[in-house]
């Protein structure tokens, strides 16, 4: 790989503080775009925007979700960005690509009765259980991303309001309550479990080793409680995002509130849980209305 691709995926890593998740992403769009320079015996001097056109269809042709190519081109506008802060000859090909048209799409989340049951499923009986009933109840009960649950230190915490800081995307900080479920997990938890490791860190969530949770962990203590919680067959943290949105909607929150409590920069990115919550309310009336649909 290039120098200055390495040096790109760096910074992201180390100034803009990117989940290992996005890295990921960004790196394999990275090597993808190289393939394609390798395929067309193009470097990266004699690339410009003719050959960006073609990279487009190139990624069409891969039959991609159009998210998913425009995230591919805004990794490579972004790291001719950066270029240009290094070299002040380089030309970006791909300032003037537009875009693909983002496919509208309804979130998928829990309904109420599912979160109760993966609630019911997480026993508090035993020290693991305690450690993944407190996963589950702050990522519901605040909706705040896995790379943010997993970088909770003791200290973020607030047990009187209660709420806990957050560090969310471009370095933003917040404050987000949470609830007496959360809190009394969180309680029994930091004196029943994490006292008993050998923890030398301040990071709220630990392994069974006493180490601080990864991401990968996180999603695999999510996936055990989905393996023993009938009816419910997928979960992923942002599903538990997701379901927190749409429930804080339907329940009479406004926009800008859950806005600011998902840490979202644009309200149009909050906006679509509106979607969700009035493909709910438009349930709820056509069957409970008297008129609201002819008998057959």
């Amino acid at each position: 790989m290039e120098t200055i691709q390495e040096a790109y995926l760096y910074m992201l890593k180390v100034e803009r503080q990117f989940s290992e998740h996005t890295l990921k992403s960004y790196y394999d769009d990275i090597v993808q775009f190289n393939s394609f320079l390798e395929q067309e015996y193009l470097n990266l001097n004699t690339f410009e925007y003719k050959d960006a056109r073609n990279f487009l269809s190139f990624l069409y042709s891969k039959n991609l979700k159009r998210t998913t190519v425009s995230r591919k081109i805004s990794t490579l506008r972004s790291f001719y960005e950066y270029w240009m802060t290094q070299d002040e000859t380089v030309v970006n090909p791909f300032v003037q690509l537009v875009h693909p048209k983002k496919e509208q799409y309804l979130p998928h989340f829990f309904y109420e009765e599912e979160m109760e049951a993966l609630f019911q499923t997480v026993s508090t009986d035993v020290k693991k259980g305690m450690r993944d009933r407190v996963i589950l109840e702050l990522l519901y009960a605040t909706g705040i991303r896995v790379s943010e649950l997993v970088n909770i230190k003791i200290q973020d915490l607030d047990m009187q309001t209660p709420g806990v800081k957050v560090l969310g995307k471009g370095h933003k900080e917040r404050f987000v309550p949470f609830g007496e479920f959360c809190r009394q997990s969180i309680e029994v938890y930091l004196q029943e479990f994490k006292p008993k490791l050998n923890s030398n860190h301040d990071f709220l969530l630990v392994n069974m080793n006493g180490a601080p949770i990864t991401e990968r962990g996180v999603r695999y203590v999510l996936n055990d409680v989905v393996k023993r919680t009938a009816g419910v067959t997928e979960i992923h943290p942002h599903k538990l995002r997701h379901t927190f949105a749409t429930h804080m909607l339907n329940q009479g929150a406004d926009l800008r509130t859950v806005q600011s409590l998902l840490g979202h920069v644009n309200l149009s990115t909050t906006g679509r849980y509106t979607h969700v919550s009035n493909e709910q309310l438009k349930k709820v009336y056509l069957n409970a209305h008297p008129r609201a649909k002819k008998e057959s």
